[in-house]
């Protein structure tokens, strides 16, 4: 409902923010399209599910939802300290990887600071600079999508206060090779912040690939964010981490909510973080999914760049708006590249072999038929 009487203003940065936009829920597809069988590849979704060992968790917690979720989630962190080999103070347990961007944000910038963020690359690191009135300074990726060290430190002024570097990249699949990311830390200032987001870590296979946690052993200006949302499985229930020197916990620590991690998502995630077995079946599937894929793609002449993550950015060029409603009508849905300002482009996310199968074929029919 509409009031004629309001007098109440917004905050006028948000006239210049754009929300996050997800990417459509199989049930809306369902029901906008009458289909009884959706295959989403849109989102970077484990396609083999959560760990058995998280369900578990979860269903021993819940006769016990009447009690709020520990507040620091330190079942959670003695976990990660154990498998990350880092003290418990240089660890934070945050609500999906997202609310670590929002902290760093709230912690750190100031109205008129610069945040050096790649481009195209998550939109959540703009965002946050936006909301706190300072300036995202983007960086574009060089041809093939590649990080170049120099760029970036060319963009890097007196003003800077934050570096962004998503590693794999999303939505490219590219990263910042181990060499190049040393030489960045070593030329950096060190009241310059560098924040290491390795979500997709899990899914690098690159002899090179860095995914910063050494950076943060070594006591440097820096944080490394990951999630339990993309190998492990459980991006329904929103958990995520951090890790940087103590200091930096700490004035993360003055602005976070309390209770921000539910208690079954705390469970899951530590539950989650012994399977290793469930951890190499999904590597498995993905680095067998991703050749599926490459091999389909090759096939029907669509160009794509090789990914160091659970996706891969195709580029059908002027077909890929059609393309993405047409596979979407026959339920498949996919990731228009639009939103990174990548109109000839689609982002695919890697499936089960059936699933990414049923993606190939819908593509041949279409290309076929356009």
């Amino acid at each position: 409902m509409e009031s004629n009487d309001l007098r109440v203003s917004p905050r006028r940065v948000l006239a210049d923010m754009t929300p996050y936009t997800a990417g459509k829920p199989i049930w809306e597809v369902q029901r906008e399209y009458g289909l009884d069988r959706v295959v989403k590849l849109a989102s970077n979704e484990n396609p083999l599910g959560p760990s058995p060992k998280a369900l578990e968790a979860i269903q021993s917690l819940l006769p016990d939802l009447h009690r709020y979720p520990d507040e620091r989630a330190f079942g959670l962190l003695r976990a990660l300290s154990e498998r990350l080999r880092l003290p418990e103070e240089c660890l934070i347990v945050t609500n999906g990887g997202d609310e670590l961007i929002t902290l760093l944000s709230e912690a750190y910038l100031e109205p008129g600071d610069e945040v050096v963020v790649p481009s195209p690359t998550f939109s959540e690191y703009a965002f946050g600079a936006r909301l706190m009135n300072a300036t995202p300074v983007p960086v574009p990726l060089r041809e093939g999508y590649r990080f170049s060290t120099d760029d970036l430190l060319a963009a890097v002024t007196e003003r800077t206060k934050l570096v962004y570097l998503c590693t794999p990249n999303n939505p490219t699949g590219t990263y910042l090779p181990g060499p190049e990311m040393r030489r960045l830390l070593d030329s950096l200032p060190r009241r310059v912040l560098v924040v290491i987001d390795s979500a997709y870590a899990h899914f690098a296979t690159a002899p090179d690939y860095d995914d910063g946690m050494a950076y943060v052993r070594e006591g440097r200006p820096v944080v490394v964010l990951q999630t339990f949302s993309k190998i492990y499985g459980l991006a329904g229930i929103r958990v995520g981490y951090g890790a940087a020197p103590a200091e930096i916990v700490r004035s993360l620590l003055q602005v976070k909510e309390p209770f921000n991690v539910n208690a079954l998502a705390q469970a899951a995630a530590a539950a989650a973080l012994a399977d290793d077995a469930h951890l190499e079946a999904s590597r498995r599937v993905n680095e067998e999914g991703r050749k599926q894929l490459y091999d389909g793609l090759t096939a029907l002449g669509i160009p794509y760049i090789e990914s160091m993550s659970n996706f891969i950015l195709a580029e059908p060029g002027e077909r890929a708006a059609g393309m993405f409603e047409a596979l979407m009508a026959k339920g498949v849905i996919l990731r228009s590249g639009k939103g990174w300002n990548l109109p000839r482009h689609v982002r695919i996310s890697v499936g089960t072999r059936e699933e990414n199968k049923l993606l190939l074929s819908e593509l041949a029919a279409f290309m076929k038929s356009s």
